[in-house]
């Protein structure tokens, strides 16, 4: 059970976040984006989230195989150069720690990405890291039916 509905508690902030979420699906390639928003979600172990954007993914096309590969994306040979670099900077920006993101992941992204669409996909990793915190946080859980 959920500790607390944020939409509920705190509404004006859920729309803050929300309107993040409405800017990154209008600007961000939809099968990068849910890419994104699965490998994120693993890293933070917010399961709410998986469930979700593994279901949105099916339901928008993508195929299961590369679905389960997220999770070993550097050893599938299932993704294009430009996902790669997506996910390698979902890993970074993700994982932040002391030393921020790496140069060498920037510098492929941005090789493969305009600095506008680089500039989203930062935005779309930022975007579900809220996400990811909010939903573990609260303890948010996937429904069981679906």
């Amino acid at each position: 059970m959920s500790r607390m509905d944020m939409g509920q508690v705190a509404p004006e902030a859920y729309q803050a976040v929300l309107g993040l979420e409405k800017y990154v699906r209008a600007n961000v390639d939809h099968r990068t984006l849910e890419l994104v928003k699965l490998r994120a979600s693993m890293l933070n172990g917010c399961s709410f989230c998986v469930d979700m954007h593994s279901r949105d993914a099916l339901d928008a096309g993508e195929s299961s195989r590369r679905l389960f590969a997220v999770a070993a994306w550097r050893e599938a040979p299932f993704f294009d150069e430009r996902e790669r670099t997506a996910l390698a900077l979902t890993d970074a920006v993700t994982r932040l720690g002391e030393h921020g993101v790496p140069d060498e992941v920037w510098d492929a992204a941005a090789k493969l990405w305009s600095e506008k669409e680089l500039a989203d996909l930062v935005m779309a990793i930022a975007t579900i890291n809220v996400w990811n915190r909010i939903a573990v946080t609260t303890q948010a859980q996937p429904p069981l039916e679906v």
